[in-house]
């Protein structure tokens, strides 16, 4: 297990080639919010981007979503998730955690639906809650405590 004491907040990220759901804890790691959906651009504008929330909201770590199959098995989209928080790392300078997504999608949309929200609705917020929901299960496994779970890889 991984420890970590320093003060400041969590973020989650739900990869995308398209866009990147994006989530934050409170500063004592207890709760989860929806922050955006941030739709990407170029390396160097997406890299800044994240280099800007680390600062502007004392982010001390990242999780990113490792989407995997039933089986466990990974997929062509699991390595293209690893590669990501590898470059999330390097371009931040902030450490990255994997945190296993299945269903996560799933649930975002099933919510939005239960919110009776339209088709542009709820891709406008799919991302960003995908991203919420695997922030909440990562801090619900240990993160609160100073202990994180151990990643996938």
């Amino acid at each position: 297990m991984t420890t970590f004491r320093s003060p400041g907040r969590v973020a989650g990220l739900d990869y995308g080639t398209v866009r990147i759901g994006i989530a934050i804890s409170d500063p004592g790691r207890t709760i989860a919010s929806p922050y955006e959906t941030y739709t990407r651009n170029d390396q160097a504008t997406d890299a800044e981007r994240l280099r800007h929330l680390v600062q502007e909201e004392q982010i001390v770590r990242f999780v990113v979503g490792l989407p995997v199959h039933m089986s466990g098995q990974e997929s062509q989209k699991s390595q293209e998730s690893r590669a990501f928080a590898r470059w999330v790392e390097e371009v931040t300078g902030v450490p990255v955690d994997l945190y296993d997504e299945r269903y996560t999608t799933r649930q975002a949309e099933e919510l939005l639906q239960d919110a009776q929200l339209t088709s542009q609705q709820r891709r406008r917020r799919r991302d960003m809650l995908a991203a919420q929901l695997i922030l909440t299960a990562y801090l619900e496994s240990g993160a609160q405590d100073s202990s994180l779970p151990e990643s996938l890889d």
